[in-house]
């Protein structure tokens, strides 16, 4: 009975670690919030010994700050920060997309084509304004990675930074015209990979994420003093979310 006990403290902990980890992604707890341990208590049903485990584990994955005497906020976008992920992802997503290239199989590739198929019926109810790709194996950009067959750079793209990753991915959605062109380039880079084309491959993915970074800086870029950017850009991802 008593090695049940943590069993059951480390499971309600997971439990809402996922769901705080989503919630932030979508910016339904906004950048630079403070995470309120009394209210998500009571939301959650949980006590605070799992919520504060959780919330360590957020840290980790660099979702939330942790200060002493102050709790713990939300990250808030910052366009440094930003410029040197979208960088990391375009060197290191470019090289995972040239691998995949010269490893994956016909039925890897419909496998793609299958995951494209039901994106391109979500962007079409959303009226090709939003495109959320959620984790995992639902995510094209996850998907291209695992298909490298590199444990390291997996590790280095999909670990604990991965979540980090979608924070910024998923403010490029909104942005007009974005989804639907992101769609295409998507498609482009499994015609490449189906073709067994790696230069082009990884040529097509660095300039996939570059086009995703531009979006990303115009948004940041519009009115970065007041706010005004993230309230506008936070109102439409609570509506269904987005990534690219």
């Amino acid at each position: 009975m008593e090695s049940g006990a943590p069993l059951k403290s480390s499971t309600l902990a997971d439990s809402v670690f996922d769901r705080l980890r989503t919630a932030i992604v979508k910016g339904e707890l906004p950048p630079g919030s403070k995470v309120n341990e009394p209210q998500l208590s009571k939301q959650y049903g949980i006590s605070r010994g799992p919520l504060r485990e959780a919330i360590r584990r957020l840290e980790g994955c660099k979702l939330v700050e942790i200060k002493p005497n102050a709790g713990a906020k939300v990250i808030s976008l910052n366009r440094e920060q930003a410029i040197e992920i979208y960088e990391i992802r375009e060197s290191l997503e470019g090289l995972a997309c040239r691998l995949a290239a010269a490893k994956a199989s016909a039925d890897d590739c419909l496998a793609l084509r299958e995951l494209l198929a039901k994106h391109e019926q979500q962007i079409e109810s959303a009226d090709g304004r939003l495109y959320y790709q959620k984790e995992g194996d639902l995510d094209f950009h996850y998907l291209i990675i695992q298909l490298s067959g590199n444990t390291r750079l997996f590790n280095l793209l999909c670990g604990e930074l991965y979540h980090l990753l979608r924070l910024y991915r998923v403010q490029t959605s909104s942005e007009p015209s974005r989804p639907v062109q992101a769609f295409k380039e998507h498609h482009q880079i499994v015609d490449a990979i189906e073709n067994q084309d790696a230069e082009l491959a990884e040529l097509l993915m660095k300039r996939h994420i570059a086009h995703a970074r531009h979006a990303l800086m115009t948004r940041l870029d519009t009115d970065p003093v007041s706010g005004k950017y993230q309230d506008s850009a936070i109102t439409r991802i609570k509506v269904a979310g987005g990534e690219v």
